[in-house]
């Protein structure tokens, strides 16, 4: 349980090589939600799975996924802390 806490506190929420991460078609909807205020919150990064980008809303109320395919899942079943 400790090399999982260590690994929250040691990696950024969101990195600066974001092409590493997101796709051309996840990169494009997020410049476009940066439009309206959205912005990426953090990139969850388990071991052995997908990588899981969650964006929020300008208001912090609102988070969805930013799924393969540039689409934005807000019917998602992720547990945000606040």
């Amino acid at each position: 349980m400790e090399a999982l806490k260590d690994k929250r506190y040691t990696e950024v929420p969101v990195p600066d090589n974001l092409d590493e991460y997101l796709n051309e078609a996840q990169l494009r909807t997020l410049r476009k939600v940066e439009d309206f205020g959205w912005q990426l919150a953090f990139i969850r990064r388990p071991l052995f799975q997908e990588i899981l980008p969650v964006v929020v809303s300008d208001d912090g109320v609102k988070h969805g996924v930013l799924e393969e395919d540039g689409s934005i899942n807000m019917h998602h079943k992720l547990l945000i802390r606040e």
